[in-house]
């Protein structure tokens, strides 16, 4: 992770709204390989868009990237942030996560979700196999989000919301 070392401060603030992020996720992702266990064809693919769709406007929200933070932004620093997630890349910061969203950005997982699927038929090893590959299949996703929200903060120098109780 890309650090700056202009504010100290906000350096430590990045560093808590990760570690609540990861909370979030690991939670969410051990969810994720639990479904992964149930033989029923498709129910992983569907309880892992539910959980992304859940989990990722909250990832936001953390690193106050969510629509409604945005919108009480000054035009100026909502500017930044629109530029600093065009440079990042990400489609799924800062916008309104649904289902379909997830789907298509999760496309590229298509291989490693299908050996899941797969998996599952196996009694006992295969069921193990597939909570793992659930497990991390979620956990990547997450992360590679959390890592996009702290460039976009980074990049847009964005001050972040006071944590959540």
């Amino acid at each position: 992770m890309a650090r700056s070392t202009a504010n100290p401060a906000a350096d430590g603030a990045v560093q808590a709204a990760v570690r609540r992020a990861h909370r979030l996720l690991h939670r969410r992702a051990l969810m994720a390989a639990v479904a992964s266990t149930v033989p029923v064809p498709g129910l992983d693919w569907a309880v892992d868009a539910a959980l992304l769709s859940h989990l990722l406007p909250r990832i936001n929200a953390e690193f106050g990237l969510s629509p409604q933070q945005l919108d009480q932004l000054d035009p100026h620093k909502r500017e930044q942030v629109q530029k600093a997630v065009a440079m990042v890349g990400s489609v799924l910061i800062g916008k309104f996560v649904t289902k379909d969203l997830v789907l298509k950005a999760t496309q590229a997982l298509g291989m490693r979700m299908t050996g899941r699927q797969l998996a599952k038929y196996v009694p006992l090893a295969g069921q193990a196999v597939s909570a793992a590959l659930g497990y991390a299949t979620l956990r990547y996703l997450g992360e590679q989000h959390i890592q996009d929200c702290v460039r976009v903060v980074q990049a847009a120098q964005l001050a972040l919301p006071a944590p959540a109780r």
